[in-house]
């Protein structure tokens, strides 16, 4: 009898209902179908006092027992229908979602459009595998609200979350709307880089940490060491940082010699290593060099990019870094 009743329940709401492996792309409004409403712990509280009540004035055929019940109950309904108002209607829309290292936090970003004329209140948001919601937000009328959800990270490559779950309790608490959402959203989790990595594999004169080099070709900039002559501080970079975000001194960084070439080989680590702590390495060595601001040639696997630096040269080693052996996307 149950094992029936289940299966004509999954029958008869399976047409409207969201299905738990779909992803919503683009923009979700929560029409009717998709806001759920239950009695809460002081809702059920609520109707058996109102049960009481009522029991009480049939008994003693008190008028005002009556009066008073149905005001209660009149209450209730009232707030049945603001609870679900709440949520109802309200537009979902998924932000950036930036990439971090193994072991950071992945932040999606999410954000909520309320084009009705009332506000809504106490909308709690967050992904479904928390026991308990975090971020609450009020959206005034045709307004919109921006929510940032944390995910802790272990392992490299692609990370989708758990879908969200939207809930409301205003006004009084008594009944609980709630509405679920999976965003088509995924964060890009690079390895952890290395702590204490070798120095960076450079050839030629420029084995060494290179402050004993001569002045001939410039190799870039690194911290400012003890010792250092003011006359090779790189000041353009000095006016470019910002004190108040963590900035400091740098130097100009020469080598000498001209066959110096810095060249990432994946190939060159040694075989003993285990693939993830080579990974870390070569995150690490990335990291080393934009920061010197040293060319660099990648290779790894059949991926080969020449030497090159910057924003867009280290997004994309990274990200070859992090799909090592996986899915190019879930």
């Amino acid at each position: 009898m149950t094992g029936g009743l289940r299966a004509w329940l999954r029958r008869s709401t399976g047409k409207w209902l969201p299905r738990g492996g779909t992803l919503d792309a683009g923009e979700v409004v929560l029409s009717q179908r998709r806001v759920f409403i239950l009695p809460t712990r002081a809702g059920i509280g609520f109707a058996l006092l109102l049960l009481v009540l009522l029991i009480g004035s049939i008994n003693y055929t008190l008028g005002l027992g009556f009066a008073l019940t149905f005001l209660a109950l009149s209450c209730a309904l009232v707030d049945m229908v603001f609870t679900y108002r709440n949520l109802a209607h309200l537009a979902l829309q998924q932000g950036r979602v930036p990439a971090v290292f193994a072991g950071q936090e992945a932040q999606f970003e999410l954000h909520i459009a309320n084009r009705g004329k009332l506000a809504r209140y106490g909308v709690w948001v967050d992904f479904g595998d928390v026991p308990e919601a975090r971020h609450v937000t009020d959206i005034g009328e045709r307004g919109s609200a921006a929510v940032l959800l944390g995910v802790p990270t272990a392992a490299r490559g692609w990370l989708r979350p758990a879908r969200v779950v939207l809930s409301t309790r205003f006004p009084l608490g008594l009944f609980r709307a709630w509405s679920y959402w999976r965003p088509a959203a995924q964060a890009l989790v690079y390895p952890r880089p290395e702590e204490g990595a070798p120095p960076l594999p450079l050839a030629g004169n420029a084995a060494g940490s290179g402050r004993a080099g001569g002045n001939d070709d410039f190799a870039g900039v690194r911290s400012y060491q003890a010792g250092d002559s003011p006359r090779q501080l790189a000041w353009r970079q000095i006016a470019r940082l910002d004190p108040a975000l963590g900035g400091q001194l740098v130097t100009k960084h020469f080598e000498g010699g001209v066959g110096d070439e810095l060249v990432l080989d994946f190939a060159a680590l040694p075989a003993n290593l285990d693939l993830e702590v080579r990974l870390s390495r070569m995150t690490r060595w990335v990291l080393d060099a934009e920061q010197r601001a040293l060319p660099y040639a990648f290779r790894l696997g059949t991926i080969h990019y020449q030497a090159g630096a910057g924003a867009a040269h280290q997004a994309a080693c990274l990200r070859a870094l992090a799909l090592h052996g996986l899915e190019e996307a879930p």
